[in-house]
């Protein structure tokens, strides 16, 4: 599988990853990287204690992540997330829509780390 072959399979923008990058050998490098990085573990963990200044620094960190690694859908939902639990501004979703973009978070967290497993088994 190639990097681009892996980025379709998992929905991520290969041209957003290459614009950063530019080298398939760094997008290869850098997505293997994310099985390693801790944010989004942290974002549910805090999610589970209540933390929400926890929340908000696991979610920051993975829209950053993911924002450079072309993750485009990933990126986006933990943004929704950031911006709910940053410091000194009002919350505007309820407990409902807030487990609810968890979930969708978590799932696609989960299938982008099947796909980027898979990959790094080929290499």
């Amino acid at each position: 599988m190639t990097v681009q072959e892996l980025y379709e399979s998992i929905g991520g923008s290969y041209d957003s990853a290459k614009k950063i990058l530019q080298m398939d050998m760094l997008i290869g490098k850098f997505i293997l990287k994310l099985l390693d990085d801790t944010s989004c573990q942290r974002l549910l963990d805090a999610a589970q204690a209540g933390d929400p200044v926890g929340m908000f620094e696991g979610a920051h960190a993975m829209k950053g992540v993911c924002a450079n690694l072309g993750l485009n859908d990933l990126s986006a939902a933990a943004s929704v997330i950031a911006e709910e639990f940053r410091p000194g501004k009002e919350r505007t979703m309820d407990q409902a829509a807030l487990y609810q973009c968890l979930a969708e978070l978590k799932d696609k967290y989960e299938e982008t780390v099947a796909g980027i497993r898979k990959y790094a088994a080929e290499q």
